[in-house]
């Protein structure tokens, strides 16, 4: 095994796998900050560009922009509130903001060196325990698929502990959102009212564009020259401000468990491993209260954790031939069209090449640190700029992202209908993040829970008695119940507490 290792390690510092990387990782970062060019998409234009690429050198660029989308869609949310990729969500909820209160390139720094250590420690596992942690996600069945999906769910009361209804309303919402198109098991057509444009659903892509984009601009525009423009401070030096984020050992070391343990169980995805350890940061911190209000600790958590499951999705599409998120699927598509079979032969018959594409992951993860903080020091003087100059060119950006998903006029209609939708929510206190959750997980639950039933034949009772019986999905029980016991525990002490004064919202 470590001859094998070593192998890939030398074959990693060829010079045209070190170009590979490299210009992988600057594709990434450009697909990642527009939004609507997804980590999914921008690895499956990638693919046939490396058909004329040895199987190593196509692997190294594919991962670079792997590594580097997954990490600058936290850029854009962090300066604009819109979410570059789904699993930057939950990073708007502090890096916005801080941005606000001067303090981007902070927030940016912060964002770099978490998604670095998150995705080279999960890089470590992927390394020494694939075979070992691809077994246990072959213990992962329909059930306990389904539980992780209520798990993430139970989420949403966590972050709108302030008014619980509004909160669940929002998830409600998000739920009825995900029904929409035709269903996985009958083909029966839902809530499409004859319009083919739904037939397949609506594109969580969409969804966010419209959530965050356009109520951003509206507000921005009716402040305008009500109150000063924000003034970027960049202080001590962007490299200091960037060691910060090991001050905060305990947050990071469980946001990287997560983040890896999320992204073993296929379909789970970045953005719910993300809003996973937002909510155990704000569980366990002791200043709960500064948690959406510009707090480092809620930037750090969530971007550490959503790099670590890139890793951790790595493992079984590896060993497994298990896709283990949607993008996974697309590079799973890429490693065959190279003749190379997932399994654990891969990593015997083929070692210059698998080992050669891990150590090039960490080569893509110590690579985009100064081009992000290059963004830091110089993107984030965006926000700075005029409303009259900011709101054009993020509608813009809004409205060529959309239309680039799938070529569609009607993705831009609903872009816009969200857009909408998201204003009302944003006017009414609702919180947004719960419609998110609700739609990205809907469909993972209800498809789960469906395939868990048939299994059993329809007898309920046999599924309640695998809860409690089988140890995985007992676990996920409980833990389900702690998330909701928790959210309402807390917004019961908040209720009951003074309000001390200055302290009013």
């Amino acid at each position: 095994m470590l001859e094998n290792m070593l192998t890939g390690l030398i074959y990693t510092f060829r010079w045209d796998m070190l170009l590979a990387v490299f210009t992988g990782v600057v594709g990434g970062i450009v697909v990642g900050v527009l939004p609507g060019l997804s980590t999914t998409m921008g690895v499956a234009l990638l693919i046939p560009i490396t058909f004329g690429m040895t199987p190593a050198v196509g692997l190294a660029m594919l991962g670079g922009m792997y590594a580097a989308s997954v990490y600058s869609g936290s850029i854009s949310a962090i300066l604009l509130n819109i979410p570059g990729t789904s699993s930057a969500c939950a990073t708007m909820i502090d890096g916005h903001p801080m941005a606000l209160k001067g303090e981007a390139g902070r927030a940016i720094a912060l964002a770099t060196i978490a998604s670095s250590v998150g995705g080279n420690v999960s890089n470590l596992c992927l390394l020494f325990m694939a075979p070992p942690l691809a077994l246990l996600a072959l213990k992962f069945g329909a059930l306990e698929y389904f539980l992780v999906a209520m798990f993430g769910i139970t989420i949403i009361a966590s972050i709108s502990e302030k008014d619980l209804v509004k909160g669940l309303m929002s998830g409600i919402l998000g739920l009825f959102v995900s029904m929409i198109g035709t269903h996985q098991q009958t083909g029966l057509q839902r809530f499409t009212f004859g319009i083919p444009a739904l037939y397949d659903g609506i594109n969580i892509v969409v969804v966010m564009i419209g959530l965050y984009s356009l109520p951003e601009v509206i507000d921005m525009l009716q402040k305008q020259g009500a109150e000063k423009r924000v003034k970027v401070r960049v202080q001590g030096g962007l490299f200091r401000q960037m060691f910060e984020y090991f001050n905060y050992k305990y947050i990071v070391f469980r946001s990287l468990v997560i983040g890896v343990i999320i992204g073993i169980a296929p379909g789970a995805g970045g953005s719910l491993a993300g809003f996973v350890a937002y909510y155990d940061a704000k569980r366990t911190s002791k200043h709960p209260e500064r948690f959406g209000k510009g707090t480092p600790e809620g930037v750090l958590s969530c971007e550490t954790a959503n790099n670590a499951e890139m890793g951790g999705a790595l493992i079984p599409t590896l060993t497994l031939g298990v896709p283990g998120s949607a993008v996974c699927a697309v590079f799973l598509g890429g490693l065959m069209i190279h003749g190379l079979r997932p399994g654990p032969q891969l990593f015997t018959q083929n070692p210059e090449v698998i080992y050669g594409f891990i150590f090039s992951m960490f080569l893509s993860n110590l690579f985009f640190v100064p081009l992000g903080l290059l963004t830091a020091r110089y993107g984030s003087r965006l926000i700075e700029l005029p409303a009259v100059i900011l709101a054009p060119t993020i509608v813009t950006l809004a409205v060529i992202g959309t239309f680039a998903i799938n070529g569609s006029i009607e993705d831009t209609w609903l872009m816009m209908i969200m857009g909408l939708v998201g204003y009302i929510l944003n006017r009414c206190g609702v919180p947004r993040e719960g419609l998110v959750l609700g739609l990205v997980l809907g469909s993972m639950a209800e498809s789960e829970l469906a395939r868990a039933i048939l299994l059993v034949h329809g007898d309920v009772s046999q599924l309640l008695i695998q809860a409690v019986t089988h140890p995985i999905a007992l676990i996920l029980v409980i833990l389900c119940l702690l998330s909701l016991g928790h959210a309402i525990k807390t917004q019961y002490i908040a209720r009951k507490a003074p309000i001390l004064p200055g302290l009013e919202e």
